[in-house]
């Protein structure tokens, strides 16, 4: 179906630094305890005053957005007014008596590594939003707070508005502290994915945070941060944050999707690769389309179930597409299973595309949500999945198309895709004649291969 958009933690410097390390969850107790950030960090809360925050309750964002701007500013200042009743600072702590709008920040934040302790007490009920959206839990563990039978006996740190049964709903151990103690979050949220430490124990390991306010939409690729209120006092001290830039996470996806893919691309030449090669060049480990070139070139081994990962970047108004189970001729958007468009689909020349035509979407059948990547000249990290009919495209830890094209009836143009329902083929890349860049190009197959006289006899449908 179409889908429409609308220890101190040193940061990464570079891949060779010891950011991985801090994958594992090291402790972080003896920075937080300074009460000063860690390097790269930086306070959201002064132990002051309110400043950078504001009042707002669970309340859906994309209604909030809608609003014209002077209705909105109004119902932020009601909601602010409402949050000055009942939060305060004490000690260098922000406390909430359970009542009132929660707190959110005056900054919007994306890709992020947050630290932040928390202490409540018996019966209290509370949670972290990201993005607007709720929520990572924060509650009382104990059967005598009443809640088991929603799976508070399971403990604090899940995305508890995740559907049942989904990764990360529940956290994976117990790890709340007895009231009366500080707890510690340490929070990773990459694209939709998020990562949770409570007191140093994973809970959450890299699960999709559902759209709460939506669920046929990704996880907003921006949005406050919330700390909610929910009927019982509760004490926050410590919040400090740091932006992860694009190169950090593009290695953090990497290095959470798993270490099983080979390389089909060495960085050097294009052993391995037919087509109009000529039309691409090797600089610095990149391949690229030369300009004014294009055509489609392949690999030589064929595929049927896979998954590919990659890193492209994007000239302005940079156009290339990905050709998924290509036959070895004709063109990639028809004759293939599909070509999912790589494009800059935010430059100016192509507002008026057909939906279908924007990046990551099956070009011609199903248009993927837009919005998820990068500014012009920086990375960005895609995996794509392909099992019998259906693909799947994440772009920088988002799923902006997950669809079965054995289901796809209408075409752009009326324009039938006669190779829709391959079942094999070479994995590509169409040119057009745009310098786009590509590199640490790796595909793990999920079914075994074929010999040379069956890959020759089984071209699918």
């Amino acid at each position: 179906m179409i889908r429409h958009a609308i220890a101190a933690f040193s940061p990464l410097c570079s891949l060779s630094r010891p950011f991985f390390a801090a994958l594992i969850g090291l402790g972080f107790a003896a920075s937080l305890d300074a009460a000063e950030p860690p390097p790269g960090f930086r306070k959201l809360f002064n132990g002051v005053d309110l400043s950078g925050w504001h009042g707002m309750p669970h309340f859906n964002p994309y209604e909030l957005a809608a609003m014209p701007e002077e209705q909105r500013k109004a119902r932020i200042a009601e909601w602010t007014a409402d949050a000055k009743k009942h939060w305060r600072v004490e000690n260098g702590e922000l406390v909430n008596d359970g009542h009132g709008a929660y707190l959110t920040t005056d900054e919007e934040f994306g890709d992020i590594e947050l630290l932040i302790e928390y202490k409540t007490v018996p019966k209290a009920d509370s949670g972290i939003y990201l993005r607007a959206v709720p929520q990572i839990q924060i509650w009382d563990y104990t059967k005598e707070g009443g809640k088991w039978d929603l799976g508070a006996d399971k403990g604090s740190g899940g995305l508890w508005n995740n559907s049942p049964g989904t990764p990360g709903k529940d956290p994976l151990v117990l790890a709340d502290k007895p009231f009366g103690e500080w707890n510690r979050f340490r929070i990773v949220q990459v694209g939709e994915r998020t990562t949770v430490w409570l007191n140093d124990k994973l809970v959450v390991d890299h699960a999709r945070w559902e759209n709460f306010w939506n669920r046929k939409l990704p996880f907003p690729r921006k949005g406050p941060i919330q700390l909610q209120t929910h009927g019982g006092e509760i004490r926050w001290r410590n919040i400090f944050v740091r932006e992860i830039p694009a190169e950090e996470a593009n290695a953090w996806l990497r290095k959470k999707s798993g270490s099983d893919f080979v390389d089909i691309f060495n960085g050097k030449n294009l052993d391995g690769w037919a087509g109009p090669v000529d039309n691409y060049e090797v600089k610095d480990g990149m391949l690229v389309c030369k300009p004014g070139k294009g055509g489609t070139i392949y690999t030589k081994d064929e595929y049927g179930d896979f998954v590919v990962r990659f890193e492209f970047k994007l000239p302005l108004g940079g156009n290339n597409g990905l050709a998924i189970r290509y036959p070895g001729k004709g063109d990639a958007a028809y004759d293939a299973m599909c070509e999912l468009q790589i494009l800059d689909d935010s430059d100016p020349r192509y507002a008026k595309l057909d939906p279908r035509q924007f990046h990551g979407s099956a070009y011609g059948m199903v248009a993927a949500h837009r919005g998820y990547l990068r500014p012009v000249g920086e990375w960005n990290y895609q995996e794509v999945t392909v099992r019998g009919p259906t693909v799947k495209v994440e772009l920088n830890g988002t799923v902006i198309l997950d669809t079965d094209l054995s289901k796809i009836t209408e075409y752009l143009a009326n324009r039938p895709h006669p190779g829709k329902d391959r079942t094999r083929g070479h994995f590509g890349f169409a040119g057009h004649n745009d310098p786009v860049m590509f590199r640490n190009i790796q595909i793990k197959r999920l079914d075994a291969p074929t010999s040379t006289a069956d890959q020759s006899g089984s071209k699918g449908k």
